[in-house]
């Protein structure tokens, strides 16, 4: 930049004039922070402490006021305890109102989850005022929400959608909608560039993909888990809350030795503690949960009752199996039950690995959530759970443990189902779904499956 400013000075050619102007502007776009507006009106840094409220230290008025004796330490304690039970007593009316209910709530959690990560963009980066951007991260999830949830309609009441022609081409072109969908948010966003502000807006747009990724994404999956079987569902969020609030409580009481440096009053004492009472109820609530139809069946479509349904015969994943025990186990459990053999859920199984995960890797969403709160100076995501902080200070580990059970159920457990076969076969044309009729008929007829008799 010196050589061409001299250049200028000395020779005063109209070629060197606008390379000089062509270096400034490159010069003023690389300090587009310096000289934007409201870095100029602001002055100083932004303090993130006093843009988003804090949950933990906050209480109602009249229990604030009860409590106003106590010791900081036990104040908090009471307080969280306190709305520790609530959610858990909410989280079972929503459990008893069925699954449609639990379908809601994840919505709206997760529609949460996505405002309060949002909104720390918004105090991160000042553009509160840039043009569309609050509007288009919100259309943002309205489209990525229409891509998951309709293709979990599509992969589940595709053989009812089919019936009405509106229905059949939206199920058809769902995937085409979509795209289409998101590229108009995609043209919107580079129509909504502003000059001054190209690098903050392209940091808010890349903030909030990363906030779909973690919140949309993850909530599709819990919903596709509760398709499986409430017990997917309940199990799994239960063992996480058993192991944060055991975590909690032993740490509280017994914890001496930090764990880790994102989380200062996380201690060896909780999270070995947690751990162990974690594995013991996830035996025991799975124990309990296989031996009721309602927990255990796949929620699937009654055309006939035209609504959901939870009614089936249980698989023998959730009735007890008779198992072989090792020669080194033999003669103790032949005192005890006088054979060899041991009766066992074979889900339990199942659900052990689940307790491990949620103890042992689980926590690591609450360290990752510390990491993110503290780049950004900020206690709590939010203030609407008392005692706790946002809802995304509440549920950072249920989404690590959602896509786990949903691996874990296509890697060893989940096969296609009747009707998801069914879906895939009315899409088809008709031709081809006599085709497939024919052949399905000779190879059953081959294999003395379906008798056919003489008309």
């Amino acid at each position: 930049m010196a050589d061409l400013r001299k250049r200028v000075q000395n020779k005063g050619t109209d070629l060197d004039t606008e390379t000089e102007n062509e270096g400034a502007n490159q010069d003023s776009d690389a300090n587009l922070d310096l000289d934007s507006e409201d870095d100029k009106s602001l002055g100083k840094k932004l303090d993130l402490s006093s843009t988003i409220p804090s949950g933990t230290d906050k209480a109602p008025e009249m229990l604030d006021a009860t409590l106003s004796a106590l010791p900081p330490r036990w104040r908090n304690w009471v307080i969280r305890g306190i709305f520790t039970w609530v959610m858990i007593f909410g989280f079972a009316l929503m459990i008893y109102a069925g699954p449609l209910a639990l379908m809601l709530v994840v919505l709206a959690v997760q529609v949460k989850c996505f405002a309060e990560i949002i909104n720390i963009g918004y105090a991160v980066y000042k553009i509160h005022g840039l043009p569309w951007f609050r509007s288009l991260s919100w259309y943002f999830l309205i489209t990525s929400n229409y891509f998951f949830y309709g293709e979990s309609l599509v992969d589940y009441f595709g053989v009812v959608d089919n019936r009405t022609e509106f229905l059949r081409a939206l199920v058809k072109y769902h995937r085409f909608i979509s795209f289409s969908l998101y590229i108009g948010g995609f043209v919107w966003f580079v129509l909504s560039l502003v000059k001054r502000y190209y690098m903050k807006q392209f940091s808010l747009f890349a903030w909030t993909h990363v906030a779909l990724l973690i919140v949309v994404t993850q909530s599709y999956l819990i919903i596709r888990n509760i398709f499986q079987g409430l017990i997917w569902f309940i199990v799994p969020v239960s063992m996480i809350v058993c192991n944060d609030v055991m975590a909690y409580m032993f740490g509280f009481f017994f914890g001496r030795t930090p764990l880790i440096k994102l989380s200062p009053k996380k201690t060896w004492e909780g999270f070995i503690g947690g751990g162990f009472a974690t594995v013991l109820f996830g035996l025991m609530i799975s124990y309990v949960l296989c031996q009721y139809p309602f927990f255990v069946c796949p929620i699937e479509f009654n055309e006939e009752l035209g609504r959901m349904t939870l009614d089936c015969e249980p698989s023998p994943l959730y009735r007890p199996q008779e198992y072989s025990v090792p020669a080194s186990l033999a003669p103790v459990v032949r005192m005890i039950t006088g054979k060899n053999t041991v009766m066992i859920i074979p889900f339990l199984f199942h659900s052990l690995s689940m307790s491990v995960f949620s103890s042992v890797i689980g926590p690591f969403g609450g360290f990752f959530a510390s990491g993110f709160k503290r780049a950004f100076k900020i206690k709590d995501f939010g203030d609407i759970i008392p005692g706790h902080g946002g809802i995304m200070d509440r549920f950072d580990c249920q989404y690590l443990m959602a896509t786990f059970v949903n691996v874990y159920i296509s890697s060893f457990i989940r096969m296609d189902s009747p009707q998801k076969l069914l879906q895939q076969i009315y899409s088809l044309k008709p031709e081809l779904q006599l085709e497939l009729f024919t052949a399905l008929r000779d190879s059953l007829t081959a294999r003395g499956i379906l008798q056919l008799t003489a008309p």
